[in-house]
């Protein structure tokens, strides 16, 4: 892969910068991709004397990532300092996070990076502040925009144990139900399949979608929603030639042998998707924003402030996201 991952800061006092530094640690003994951390050079340097790490770092661009990634971390500025004490967010903590993801997107669109990888933020953070996104899916989006109109994103929970999508993501469940359509579920899954084609490399993907309702409302008796909302657009999608079923039991579609009969499960709202991913895979999962111009990857986990500074932070999620979001780049460019 000739160019870097971007990688950006994260919420400065919770672990983002921690797992930076463990991945690059771990950078031969595991693989991991050339990349770069975007944020305040003496903010790094602080957090890897009070983690007890001697830690090289370079100041660097994207250019100059290839050369001294074997010796040093590198670091590219973003032009907003960061001072918090990890578990403690402090007044600077929404604008060193938010001035990462702009420099990132900005290196990847531009060209000089190939592909950017967030590390967890603290949203409630960020909204004392003023930002005005539900998360960092739909604050990329916007800086995706062309002539004002951004993409749709998807969110993607991907293992090698399962990939899935939920439909609606980050809503009540009452408002997630009222919110559910036909049109949204077929627009998710065509992004879906567009994707999992162009950028991981499956011909036909196979999908399953997941019923709304215990038992996929079983013929009505438990919710009609199944027959009115989910079954429509299972037919739409099946009638433009995409191997798709359901609505199916989701009670029954994550074990081993229902596993291995599709590449991706459709799924109704957040925790439907996200409860069997993160029990089967969590230190491994991969968050991948679908539908973007550009790969976006993140660890599948939150800033986890309780241990931030200590030392006790898995990498494993975060490695798995350089891994992956340099393997799309790959076969993106192979496409």
């Amino acid at each position: 892969m000739a160019k870097p991952v971007a990688l950006t800061l994260g919420e400065p006092a919770g672990i983002g910068p921690d797992i930076a530094i463990a991945a690059w640690l771990r950078r031969k003994s595991e693989a991991v991709p050339a990349f770069y951390i975007i944020g305040d050079r003496a903010f790094v340097a602080a957090r890897a004397r009070l983690l007890g790490v001697d830690l090289p770092l370079a100041d660097t661009g994207p250019g100059d990532v290839a050369s001294v990634f074997a010796d040093a971390l590198p670091v590219a500025a973003s032009g907003h300092p960061a001072t918090a004490r990890p578990g403690h967010p402090d007044d600077n903590s929404a604008a060193a996070a938010i001035g990462s993801i702009r420099r990132a997107v900005g290196d990847v669109v531009a060209g000089r990076a190939a592909a950017v990888v967030t590390n967890p933020i603290a949203k409630s953070v960020l909204y004392r502040a003023g930002f005005a996104h539900p998360g960092h899916t739909e604050f990329l989006a916007e800086l995706a925009a062309v002539n004002g109109k951004p993409p749709q994103p998807v969110m993607l929970l991907w293992s090698s144990d399962l990939a899935v999508v939920p439909v609606t993501i980050h809503l009540p469940l009452r408002d997630a139900i009222a919110t559910l359509s036909s049109k949204m579920i077929v627009d998710t899954v065509r992004i879906v399949v567009a994707d999992l084609r162009a950028r991981f490399g499956i011909a036909q993907p196979r999908m399953a979608v997941s019923g709304l309702n215990p038992h996929a409302g079983e013929d009505g008796s438990l919710g009609t929603e199944d027959m009115t909302i989910v079954a429509p657009a299972i037919a739409t999608l099946r009638g433009e030639g995409i191997d798709i079923r359901g609505p199916l039991p989701a009670d029954t579609m994550f074990h081993e042998a229902a596993r291995r009969t599709y590449d991706c499960a459709i799924c109704m709202y957040h925790d439907q998707a996200l409860i069997p991913v993160k029990t089967l895979a969590f230190d491994r999962a991969v968050n991948v924003t679908l539908g973007l111009p550009f790969i976006r990857t993140s660890p599948d986990h939150g800033t986890a402030f309780d241990i931030a500074g200590t030392g006790r932070a898995n990498p494993s999620s975060l490695i798995a996201a350089l891994r992956l979001a340099a393997q799309l780049a790959t076969t993106s460019q192979s496409a």
